[in-house]
């Protein structure tokens, strides 16, 4: 039984980061502080391939950005929140989802995959 435990045991820490699958990399984007000062969408790579966007990985750094994807732009009070060094692997509308710096002076950095 430990055995059979063993071979079911995750290697990966709450705080890990894992993208399981194989995801093809369409693309990279980032959105800089100066762009986040207002509600902002993904800009898309001019290289995208014809591949639909299915799964982004969003990470923030040097500040908190507060994001929506319901059609309503986000503010710097309203909205879901990525920290300083926080990551959000966001599948959704990439057309819908907005973002805004609320705290610091954040940067995104976003890597587009195809659709599994």
């Amino acid at each position: 039984m430990k055995l059979l435990r063993n071979f079911f045991r995750l290697a990966a820490n709450a705080n890990e980061a894992v993208i399981t699958g194989i995801r093809r990399p369409l693309g990279y984007s980032q959105i800089l502080n100066a762009t986040l000062a207002s509600s902002t969408g993904i800009v898309f790579p001019t290289t995208l391939a014809a591949s639909p966007v299915g799964y982004a990985v969003i990470q923030c750094q040097g500040g908190a950005v507060r994001w929506r994807d319901d059609g309503t732009a986000p503010t710097a009070t309203v909205g879901m929140t990525i920290a300083s060094g926080a990551e959000l692997d966001y599948v959704g509308d990439f057309y819908a989802i907005r973002f805004i710096s609320s705290s610091g002076t954040p940067i995104l950095d976003i890597s587009l995959y195809a659709q599994s």
